[in-house]
């Protein structure tokens, strides 16, 4: 492997990956250690951390031209498993359920379409590139996961925490519904019969 596969913008990349795995343990010892609450703070803090090594792995490779192939495969990979986990974790234990998992619903399969769609055009060698609102998209995916995250322990400290996580999931998800239309309308012009 190359020098560049250890730069500091892949190693945010590589702790953001590893933080998922924390995050689901936090959840598994939430239930089954006392106190509840501390457990779902840490997952939360770890969510947070990840959440932004997200900004500063690509702004950091941009301002020191520490770019790499590895770090443009794995930067929306490590999205992808961050956000994919954690609303499985929380549709799991019903912080989300009845409408609001449809939100949830239409984010993870818009991202497992888009993904494929990249594949696709991966092997035409067409690159279709993040557009400024895909990147809102996972801001915007993060802040409302993250309030989700806080969940019932955050209501504690601030009424309607989840309630706002809700209607924050919903925001983001028509923001993903339409960046994913976005992707398809540029990729179409590629499909070949």
């Amino acid at each position: 492997m190359s020098k560049r596969a250890f730069n500091l913008p892949n190693m945010l990349t590589y702790a953001r990956i590893l933080a998922v795995p924390a995050i689901v343990l936090c959840f598994y010892l939430e239930g089954r250690i006392r106190p509840t609450e501390w457990w779902r703070w840490v997952s939360f803090w770890l969510f947070v951390a990840a959440s932004v090594t997200d900004y500063f792995d690509g702004y950091i490779a941009r301002i020191w031209k520490q770019t790499s192939n590895i770090g443009r495969m794995l930067d929306p990979i490590a999205d992808k498993l961050l956000v994919s986990a954690v609303l499985l974790l929380l549709a799991y234990d019903r912080t989300i359920d009845k409408w609001t998992l449809w939100a949830a619903i239409i984010i993870l399969c818009r991202e497992i379409l888009v993904s494929g769609l990249r594949e696709y055009l991966a092997g035409l060698k067409v690159s279709v590139p993040v557009t400024k609102l895909a990147k809102w998209k996972t801001t915007l995916q993060l802040i409302a996961i993250g309030f989700l995250l806080a969940g019932p322990a955050g209501d504690q400290m601030f009424p309607y925490v989840t309630e706002i996580g809700s209607g924050l999931l919903w925001v983001s998800a028509l923001v993903t519904l339409y960046t994913g239309y976005d992707y398809f309308r540029a990729g179409m012009k590629h499909f070949e019969d």
